[in-house]
């Protein structure tokens, strides 16, 4: 591989450099080959099913770290339409591409209820009693097999009206789409706490899954996002998880 050029974004998993005309995601030092491989799988899968995602060139190592050489994403996100207030126009669109998401198949994809028993079981700081509640509760929420990115917020929503795409595919699934977007509406909790219940309203209009069922998965969701090791959010986690799961 040639030089890489400028950070184009940074999170907590990886880096996204320019590399010509492409864009090179490097994983951060020290972790192993195994997820730059399985988000360029995931990606081969969506793009297959000719969703809006990043064409993949070449896995492989970079000097010492772990990395996927794609077509470059544009650099605005649609997060920067929801700031400082997110326009309805901007959720809608969301919703619909989410939708659109959920529509095409999970096939090839792990299984989202295995994901998050899991990340329960994984969760330290969980009272036994209530994992125990929390892996019956998800024992008991619907199955599924659709299609699930499961990552699914508007920082990882790339470009403008009628130009997005989406990015971030590492922990796509096959699961239920009400799952997904619970994972959505927790997500954005933290990081657009005005947008979260509007999101989950907007997304119900356009589909055939009602908010209660949505919330029926937030206990589960909460306790599974605990193995993330996200310290900030322990606290409100914990509550969550404690809540008494809504009959979908």
């Amino acid at each position: 591989m040639s030089e890489i050029g400028r950070l184009l974004g940074s999170g907590k998993e990886a880096e996204v450099y320019e590399h010509g005309t492409l864009a090179l995601k490097l994983y951060r030092p020290g972790r192993p080959k195994a997820p730059a491989f399985r988000e360029a799988a995931n990606l081969a899968i969506a793009e297959a099913l000719g969703l809006p995602v990043p064409k993949i060139h070449v896995t492989g190592d970079y000097h010492g770290r772990w990395g996927l050489l794609m077509e470059r994403a544009p650099e605005t996100s649609l997060a920067d339409e929801m700031m400082p207030e997110p326009l309805l126009s901007a959720i809608e669109q969301m919703a619909e591409l989410h939708r659109r998401l959920h529509h095409e198949p999970g096939t090839g994809l792990p299984s989202l209820k295995s994901r998050l028993s899991a990340h329960i079981r994984r969760a330290e700081h969980l009272p036994h009693v209530l994992r125990d509640r929390l892996l019956a509760d998800l024992a008991h929420l619907p199955e599924g097999d659709r299609l699930c990115h499961f990552d699914f917020h508007p920082w990882n929503i790339l470009g403008t009206t009628g130009n997005l795409m989406v990015i971030d595919w590492l922990d796509a699934c096959s699961g239920n789409p009400a799952a997904d977007v619970c994972r959505t509406y927790l997500l954005l909790r933290r990081a657009l706490p005005s947008m979260a219940e509007a999101y989950v309203v907007t997304y119900a209009k356009v589909s055939e899954i009602t908010p209660k069922k949505i919330f029926a998965w937030l206990p589960v969701i909460a306790a599974a996002r605990l193995a993330e090791g996200v310290p900030e959010e322990e606290e409100e986690l914990l509550h969550l998880s404690a809540l008494a799961p809504a009959n979908g």
